[in-house]
């Protein structure tokens, strides 16, 4: 009489829990392009060819993207944490991880105002308060976090999707160079394309593990 052989069994809440956690994190980035493009257009003073989203956070209605920065950050944070049991990558959950957590210390530390926004906020650079460093600090991290999980996703892809997986790292990575060397119009709209092409990959990575069983 041959032994049985004890397979592991998934409880059925923990899988549930996995999904609804890969989900939210799909979620993130709709949310933080809805609240971001519903303040940008509607708050005085503010213009996108001039001002990185990152400055929603300040004045009366900075606690929008406060809690925007809060929310999405967390739903990226939760769905990475699940990562590695859909895809068996070490490093790309914790590059989430850590792609969510800077996104956490972004609405903690403000940006500060700058260059006529909020509106009767002098033109030019501003001041840098410890906040606002912070805030860039925390920015530093989430950018490079994302373009090295975007090289990391692309060494487990299929040829076509390591292809969009660099090019998205590429594109964000060198948007951003230009808008450190040479800040204008042109460069803050390219970089905010490159984010939103940032957070689309992002979406696209837990909608694939979503589906996984």
């Amino acid at each position: 009489m041959s032994d049985a052989i004890a397979l592991p069994r998934v409880r059925p809440a923990a899988v549930g829990r996995d999904r609804a956690l890969l989900a939210g994190g799909v979620l993130a980035g709709p949310i933080f392009a809805v609240s971001a493009l519903a303040q940008g257009l509607t708050r005085d003073g503010f213009d996108f060819r001039r001002h990185p989203v990152s400055m929603l956070s300040t004045g009366e209605l900075g606690w929008i993207q406060i809690v925007t920065f809060l929310a999405t950050g967390a739903l990226c944070v939760g769905a990475a944490s699940v990562l590695r049991h859909r895809t068996g990558s070490v490093w790309l959950p914790r590059l989430l991880v850590l792609w969510g957590s800077g996104l956490v210390a972004a609405g903690i530390f403000s940006a500060d105002p700058a260059d006529g926004f909020p509106a009767g906020t002098p033109r030019g650079p501003g001041e840098i308060s410890w906040h606002g460093g912070l805030h860039f600090l925390a920015a530093a991290v989430a950018f490079v976090s994302l373009i090295v999980a975007t090289v990391v996703a692309a060494r487990r892809a299929t040829r076509a999707r390591a292809a969009v997986d660099l090019a998205v790292g590429a594109f964000f990575a060198a948007a951003w160079v230009a808008l450190i060397v040479s800040p204008g119009p042109v460069a803050m709209v390219g970089f905010g394309l490159a984010v939103t092409a940032g957070w689309a990959w992002v979406c696209v990575t837990f909608a694939g593990a979503l589906r996984r069983r």
